[in-house]
């Protein structure tokens, strides 16, 4: 589950930027430079809601409810 959510990220984003992606206590935390961060959230959100969404769907296959959370690089 971990490689799809790096996929639809990397996807969304410049192939050049980092991103990592990193599970805890089913909410995956996915840190991308703050130029990165406006592709990935989209106008009004919309882009990580329909991330979120895919993603808690998925999840439901195996019986746990993930999230998604996007953080600046530090």
């Amino acid at each position: 589950m971990q490689e799809f959510v790096e996929y639809i990220i990397k996807s969304l984003i410049d192939s050049g930027a980092e991103v990592k992606v990193e599970l805890e206590d089913d909410k995956f935390i996915v840190t991308l430079p703050r130029s990165e961060m406006g592709k990935v959230i989209g106008r009004q959100g919309k882009i990580v809601k329909a991330i979120r969404t895919i993603v808690r769907g998925a999840g439901m296959k195996d019986g746990r409810a993930y999230g998604v959370e996007i953080v600046e690089m530090q």
